[in-house]
């Protein structure tokens, strides 16, 4: 169990130091909270331009907030200290499509063409939910969402391409209907829901049986499940494509940004 923290939770320069420094071990979506976090794409520069024509055709499951130039583990345009390198807490290794290593950080592995992509991520937009009176029974009782791999395909662009992952919450229909009406204005964090109850139609078998396997996943009676694209679509383009080496970063580890979420919605 994650010890309680002992630094401002809600600064995002605070959170990251403390995951620099390996104060800070856990989930990131009950942290900084009005900021913008987002999923991590790390592949080389040979790669880049094809990996950047796939999240434009895929936009609901890869918008994309940031790109690095090749060799450099910071895109100052997002956060000025940010080093992707150290500050995110969990990653994934991947090689020729295989998942070889679940490390803490990747100094050791970086090399001078690869190029990093941070892309939106719901997390960013539960706070904005909440604050638009949807409750999120995963965060009452210290959950995720959890995330599972569909059969609708993606778009693809060169060596990307695979099925669509999609990020689950349970939500009483009322909760629903508005979830619908207010993520609908916040594109950068995946939009309106692509779906929501009978999960078969998406190619969901097993509720139970998460992508990651962690997140709530047990329904209450009066609950549907409501699902969002997700930004882990990446990593299985990743595996698709078995580049001789991408980078992502590992469940529920995001990226923290210094960038400010608006949860205003338009007149």
């Amino acid at each position: 169990m994650t010890a309680m923290p002992d630094f401002d939770t809600q600064s995002p320069a605070a959170v990251r130091a403390a995951i620099r420094s390996g104060a800070w071990r856990g989930y990131t979506n009950a942290l900084a909270r009005g900021h913008v976090q987002g999923n991590l794409m790390i592949v080389p520069a040979a790669y880049a331009d094809d990996f950047a024509e796939y999240c434009r055709l895929n936009p609901q499951a890869l918008p994309l907030i940031g790109r690095g130039e090749p060799g450099s583990p910071r895109i100052r345009a997002i956060a000025a200290d940010l080093d992707l390198r150290t500050d995110v807490g969990g990653y994934m290794v991947f090689r020729d499509g295989e998942l070889v290593d679940t490390p803490r950080d990747i100094a050791g592995e970086w090399r001078e063409d690869l190029v990093a992509f941070v892309l939106g991520c719901s997390f960013s937009f539960e706070a904005v939910l909440q604050a638009h009176g949807v409750r999120l029974r995963h965060l009452d009782e210290g959950n995720v969402s959890a995330m599972y791999v569909t059969a609708v395909q993606t778009k693809p662009a060169g060596p990307f391409g695979g099925p669509l992952v999609v990020s689950m919450r349970a939500l009483r229909a009322a909760d629903a209907i508005r979830a619908i009406t207010v993520s609908q204005h916040f594109p950068q964090f995946h939009g309106q829901p692509i779906h929501l109850g009978a999960p078969g139609l998406i190619g969901i078998e097993d509720l139970s049986q998460s992508y990651g396997g962690h997140g709530l996943t047990q329904l209450h009676e009066d609950e549907l499940p409501v699902f969002w694209a997700c930004g882990a679509t990446a990593q299985m383009a990743a595996l698709q494509a078995r580049l001789p080496l991408c980078i992502t970063h590992h469940k529920a580890h995001m990226v923290v940004t210094d960038l400010p979420v608006d949860d205003r919605l338009p007149a």
